[in-house]
Parts: C-alpha cells; structure tokens; sequence
C-alpha cells in the first residue's frame, strides 16, 4: 500500500492526476471531481481533482499527516499548505513536523506581526515560482534536499489568517493544500481553495470513527 501511495503521489506532482486530501468528519465529502488534462503542465492545470484519507484512528491522523509530508516533502522546492480550524491545532501540527529536515516550516497565526506575515508570504511565493520553473524534475538524494533553497516549504494557517482576498491580498498559490480537520462550513472550505491553491490538488483526510 506504501509503494501504491507513492506511486500516486508521483503521478499527482508529474501533473498526470490531481490529488486532495483533508482530515476530518464535520463536513460532506460531495465536491465534485474534474479530470485535469494531462498535455498541460504541472503548473497550469484549472481545477484540482480531490481525494480523501480515511483515518480510523484519531491517534493515527497525526502520523498519517507526518507520513504524507514525508512522501510530498522529498520534491524540492514543493510548496505547500495545512490549513487548521484552531490555534491549538496548527500548534500542535507544527510541533509534529518540525523535526523533517527537509521541509522549511512557517505558520501564520494571528498575532504575527504584519512584517513578518509578509516575509513569510513573500518567501513562500518565491518557492512556488521555483517549483513552476522545475516541475519536471523529480527529487534527488539526500544531500540536495539538505540544500536550503531546495527544501520544501510549508505553511501552516488558521482560517482566520487566510489572506484576505477582499482587501487586495495576494493568494499563496500553493501545490499542496492538507485540510488537517475539514470546516463545518462548505463555504470555508471554498475559502481555503481559492486562498491557498491557484493550482495543483488539495488533501483530505476523513475520520471513519
């Protein structure tokens, strides 16, 4: 089943499918999937293709999240959100997946100071561009993911931090949007879509208990 994950997963980054993901139960899983063509490249596809995780555990939902950054990661230069409904939550995310070497991790949180929010955007936004510019190349050994500029880069955000659209805020176009507890509210869920991924896919993990 591990060789079947990454051999998806490799298909979703090579731009031949589309893949989401998201953890949680509170909301119906009935959004529609759209094929996305396979003649464009990774970086242009117009709608994402969603999947789901069933996670039968609630003490498995962090390791399956671990577990999958740790597949996705590996891409250099992979940009990526989790998006979390708490504080609580993006904290205790962020304390799970510090320790993976090869992912640059940054969280957007509310009383982040304006400066640094932009900062964080701003260098986010230049790891997308360089996964544009090489989305073709597939990861490399070790060594080259030790590489700063060549790590994945992460960012975890509370909806209440999500960028403000409305206001002029640009979106963080990311590649990989995890859904680490599925909103209530459709609505939210179709805010962190249209803030957070531009293209790519977007990951759902539902609990089956």
């Amino acid at each position: 089943r591990e060789r079947e994950r990454e051999r998806e997963l490799s298909l979703v980054l090579s731009g031949k499918a589309n893949w989401e993901c998201g953890f949680g139960s509170n909301m119906a899983t009935d959004v529609v999937e759209a094929p996305s063509p396979t003649s464009q490249p990774p970086s242009h596809f117009s709608q994402p293709r969603h999947f789901y995780l069933a996670v039968d555990r609630i003490q498995f939902k962090m390791d399956t999240l671990v577990d999958l950054l740790g597949m996705a990661g590996r891409r250099p230069c992979l940009p990526m959100v989790v998006c979390c409904s708490t504080r609580d939550e993006l904290d205790v995310v962020c304390s799970a997946v510090s320790n993976l070497s090869y992912i640059s991790v940054a969280s957007l949180y509310s009383d982040l100071a304006e400066a640094e929010r932009a900062l964080i955007l701003q260098k986010f936004r230049q790891a997308t561009m360089r996964w544009n510019q090489n989305a073709t190349v597939q990861s490399g050994d070790d060594s080259e993911i030790g590489n700063e500029e060549q790590k994945s880069h992460l960012i975890v955000v509370t909806d209440a931090c999500l960028p403000l659209l409305a206001s002029g805020e640009s979106p963080i176009t990311a590649r990989v949007l995890i859904n680490y507890e599925l909103p209530a509210k459709k609505e939210t869920y179709m805010r962190r879509m249209a803030t957070c991924l531009a293209t790519g896919f977007s990951i759902s993990c539902n609990n089956t208990f």
